[in-house]
């Protein structure tokens, strides 16, 4: 008797983005889209997955290289890698009134809410009509600030860049020429934010507006004020400690300018990847710290990567816990549930793991035969660039054009699990197991 065997829902998105990365290699390979220039299948495969996994590196000038169409392959890439291919293709299934499936509405809620319990299809719309909103509200107010600087295509191009969290410029220097703009830097730190919330923190945001507007009372959920308490405390933090780290060590620009510009890569470090810094001349303390922002990442369901706000709110609740001799890990008014203490952890060592196996890989593919004296420096600038692709954030100290050809393949493969989350490949892993009916006998081992 023939078993009915069925994908699991968890490979759907990485059919999708697979496939969506295969196409924009294909798009960007050709001719048309860089015209009289040469691009590898390997770079078009490097800058065709940072853009659908919203990552920002670069091997080419995205500005200079690609041609008009070169800019709007890139652009439809990002988007869609930004909101989600898995979200597209959910919407375009409800709009054929297709039927989706109980498993595959619960994959997408768990995808991109906390809650699983939602209404597929209006969940879907409200999710690309807030995303191309903001995105329409960014593109204006960019161009009505800088018209000369940022005609209707880049704008645009950078609004979207930013609301998705992909860190592409048109400028080789990124944002560096409006280091000292107050308004493109507040319009970009706000798109930028705004894409690293998560879609269901942002709508419960609108509602509470449009109940203060209607003279109703609205509190924000126990989920949205641990995700907006959290990345403000990131923010505040990364920011005064690059600022110290840059003002004391690294005085190149006037105080104001340097807060400003420490407060801009703070906030880009939550995977965003614009600069109004050369990060290559940064010192080391504030490339650790930006590492460390990197790994964090954004909010669940967002446009951003890392391994989430919630992850490491979850981990220092356990970790005070622990330290305390606490029997719950508390948040708030809730203690979290040991599911929820489980996935923090494994997503946080999973994390570290692909990091040390990718930082070993480009130790070996950028210098492994060269004595340690000549290469003084790789191993930050490689530490760097891992947890940049990891985090799909974008930021690199400019040693990702100079990588070997097998050291951007690796570079690929992670900015590809980055994106999708160590967490899906676990579930998809977990999808196929066999259910076992009995329980070992435990014993206790010896740690630290």
């Amino acid at each position: 008797m023939k078993k009915n065997l069925r994908l699991s829902p968890f490979l759907y998105p990485i059919f999708y983005f697979a496939l969506v990365i295969a196409s924009g290699t294909l798009l960007l390979h050709s001719d048309f889209t860089h015209a009289g220039k040469d691009l590898g299948w390997v770079d078009a495969l490097f800058t065709a997955t940072s853009a659908t996994c919203v990552t920002g590196l670069v091997v080419v000038d995205t500005g200079s290289f690609f041609n008009h169409w070169g800019q709007t392959i890139l652009l439809v890439m990002i988007q869609s890698g930004g909101l989600g291919i898995m979200t597209f293709t959910g919407l375009f299934f409800y709009l054929l009134h297709r039927r989706v499936s109980v498993t595959d509405r619960v994959a997408v809620g768990q995808s991109l809410l906390h809650d699983p319990s939602f209404s597929l299809g209006k969940f879907l719309g409200a999710i690309v009509a807030l995303a191309f909103g903001i995105e329409a509200i960014g593109a204006v107010a960019i161009h009505l600030v800088a018209p000369s600087g940022f005609s209707p295509f880049s704008a645009l191009f950078h609004s979207v860049s930013a609301f998705c969290n992909a860190g592409f410029s048109l400028y080789s220097d990124s944002l560096t020429a409006w280091r000292g703009s107050l308004p493109i830097n507040f319009i970009f730190m706000g798109l930028i934010i705004a894409g690293g919330l998560g879609f269901s923190v942002l709508m419960e945001l609108l509602a509470i507006f449009w109940a203060s507007v209607n003279g109703q009372a609205k509190r924000l959920s126990w989920y949205s004020r641990i995700v907006l308490s959290t990345s403000l405390f990131l923010i505040i933090a990364g920011w005064v400690g690059i600022f110290l780290a840059e003002y004391c060590g690294n005085r190149c620009l006037p105080a104001g300018q340097q807060a400003l510009a420490c407060l801009f890569q703070s906030v880009t470090c939550r995977t965003a990847g614009f600069n109004t810094l050369d990060v290559g001349r940064m010192t080391n303390v504030s490339l650790m710290i930006m590492i460390m922002l990197m790994f964090i990442g954004a909010a669940p369901g967002s446009c951003a990567g890392g391994v989430k706000v919630t992850t490491f709110r979850a981990m220092t609740a356990f970790l005070w816990a622990q330290a305390r001799a606490g029997r719950q890990a508390v948040i708030g008014r809730f203690a979290l549930d040991r599911k929820t203490l489980n996935k923090a952890i494994v997503l946080t060592a999973t994390g570290a793991l692909i990091i040390m196996v990718g930082i070993m890989v480009l130790n070996i593919t950028e210098g492994g035969d060269i004595p340690h004296p000549q290469t003084r420096g790789l191993f930050l600038d490689i530490f760097f660039e891992v947890v940049s692709a990891f985090g799909t954030v974008g930021l690199s100290t400019g040693i990702t054009g100079k990588l070997s050809m097998a050291g951007k393949l690796t570079l690929t493969v992670i900015m590809f699990v980055g994106r999708l989350g160590p967490i899906l490949f676990f579930s998809v892993l977990q999808s196929f197991k066999h259910e076992r009916y009995f329980n070992l006998a435990e014993e206790s081992l010896l740690i630290g």
